[in-house]
Formats: structure tokens, sequence, C-alpha cells
């Protein structure tokens, strides 16, 4: 019951596709890599994704309920942190099989455990992709420090439904590139890709924003994407370290594949230590009409 799509197919070779779907390497039982819950190859659809960095590639599965199956560029030094991770996971007898194995020749020396994913360290890594767009903009005040944008995950109530979503505020205004202006353009440059100022917290963005995607791998928070003029997505923000997240808020993710995004200008949310609070910021910002939102579908896991 497993699912290669087209884009794994051609990353790994039709060889080793094919021995996947006859079973000849795909494990019985794994740990879901999007809502981490166990899965069953045998019993339920499941889904190969594929996380891709400059020379890695690790194979992870998913219930097909969760995401489909598909490639997910990652940051090596991220793929690499997670090997690591289980490398040492795995280091003592009788420690869990982890969501991922490590590349050659690290992973010789897992033999005898029950893999839920291998590393195709023979699969040719893809060309270099451009560097994702910096987390510093241009400061409203030519004079200052280029402007960084802070995320915040949360919960957010809309009516009785709670939904998971990001807080994107800069730390100083931001102008629009090339203009001189000293006037914070933040929510104007939103707004010109697709984005909505809201009224009410409590108000669903209709549909999502073409292009846009939220990009969680291995249950981390690593960039919001947006579309790129070459075609395909590019990073618009990527954390410095992959971000985790708190279980609720995974499975919020999970369950709907979608993630709404709230912006604000710089000094209107700021550091809420609780949700509650966070709230009650969103609901003074939109009061004050400064607060866009989006819906963002799930891209990775």
């Amino acid at each position: 019951m497993l699912d290669v799509c087209d884009e794994v197919r051609a990353e790994i070779g039709d060889d080793e596709a094919d021995r996947l779907l006859a079973g000849a390497h795909a494990p019985d039982a794994y740990d879901c890599t999007s809502c981490r819950a166990p899965g069953d190859s045998l019993r339920e659809a499941t889904s190969t994704v594929l996380f891709i960095g400059d020379e890695t590639a690790v194979l992870a599965f998913a219930h097909a309920r969760c995401i489909p199956s598909q490639v997910v560029p990652v940051a090596e030094e991220q793929l690499l942190g997670a090997v690591r991770s289980i490398s040492q996971a795995q280091g003592g007898i009788g420690a869990p099989a982890p969501s991922a194995y490590a590349p050659e020749p690290v992973h010789a020396a897992h033999a005898g455990y029950p893999a839920p994913a291998h590393a195709y360290p023979g699969v040719p890594a893809p060309a270099p992709a451009p560097a994702p767009a910096p987390q510093q903009y241009a400061p409203a005040d030519p004079g200052a420090q280029p402007a960084v944008l802070g995320v915040t995950c949360g919960l957010v109530l809309c009516g009785d439904t709670p939904y998971a979503a990001l807080v994107v505020e800069p730390t100083g205004p931001i102008a629009r590139p090339g203009s001189g202006s000293a006037e914070d353009e933040f929510l104007s440059l939103l707004t010109d890709h697709g984005f909505q100022l809201v009224g009410s917290v409590d108000r669903v963005p209709v549909r999502p924003l073409t292009g846009w995607s939220v990009l969680m791998a291995m249950g981390q928070l690593h960039a919001i994407l947006q579309p790129s003029a070459a075609g395909g997505s590019t990073a618009w923000w990527q954390a410095h370290q992959p971000l985790q997240v708190t279980d609720a808020w995974r499975s919020s993710v999970s369950r709907r594949s979608e993630v709404i995004m709230y912006a604000v200008p710089a000094g209107t949310i700021g550091r809420q230590p609780r949700e509650d609070l966070l709230r009650i910021a969103l609901d003074r910002a939109a009061g004050q009409g400064i607060l866009a939102a989006g819906m963002l579908p799930l891209a990775g896991t």
C-alpha cells in the first residue's frame, strides 16, 4: 500500500522504486514523519517522502492521510543534524527505530535494526538551489539596522475551531525595495502578494495563497516559502535552525494541512509568553486595522 510519486522515483531511480513497491526495502512498521504516530505499510496507505540536501538524500514514510508522496528540499546541515540524532538514538540496545536512516558509511553500523526509512547516498544531489532570501530586510529608516523577521507559533481560535498559526513581526519598519522611503510598507508588500487585512481574528482566510506554503520537515518548522520568479518556490523566511512546535500545533497542521499566517508591523505584538496573551494582541491589531492574514498550505512534513 505504498505510494512512490514520480518526483521521488526520478530521484531514487526506477529500480529502487520498484524494490520499494515490491516490499524489499519498505518497512512494515514506521513512525509517520508528519504526525509521528506509528504506521503500518501493509495495512494502511503510506507515502514515501524524500528529504534532499546538497549531498544527502533521506527517504522517510508517512500516512497517506497526513501528506502525499513528495520530494522536500532541506538544508544539508539540517539533514546531517538529523543523522547525528539518529546515530545517537541507535547507539544503545533496544533504541527505538528512527524515522530516517543515516547515510553511508554511518548506517552500516545500524544493521539489524528495523529501519523505517533509508538513505540513498548514491542518489545524485540536485544542483545547489539559490541561497534563500535572507531574513534581513531594508529598514524604512536608511540609517537603521536591517530588520529581521520574528516568527511565533501558536493555536488560534477562529470561532470554535483551533487553527495552527504563525505570527510574523519584523524588528523594525520595512521599506519597499528601492524606494528609499522612510514609511513602513511591510503590510502593503504582503497585500500585494494576496494577504488580506482582517478586522477580526475569527475570520478565517477563505482559500490558500497561490505559491505560498509552510515547510515542515521531520516534525519541525523550517521555512515559509513564496513563489519564485523562475517557477517553483523559494524561501521568504527560513529558520536559522529548525523550530520545535508543540504536539497540539503539529496535530492541527496534520489534520488540516494548512496554517494561518498573520503579519503585523514592528512593535505590534512583541514576545507573548502565552497563547491567550497572543490572542489579545492579535485582536488589538485587528481592531486597529494593522493585521494581515493568509492561509498557507503545508509543504513537506
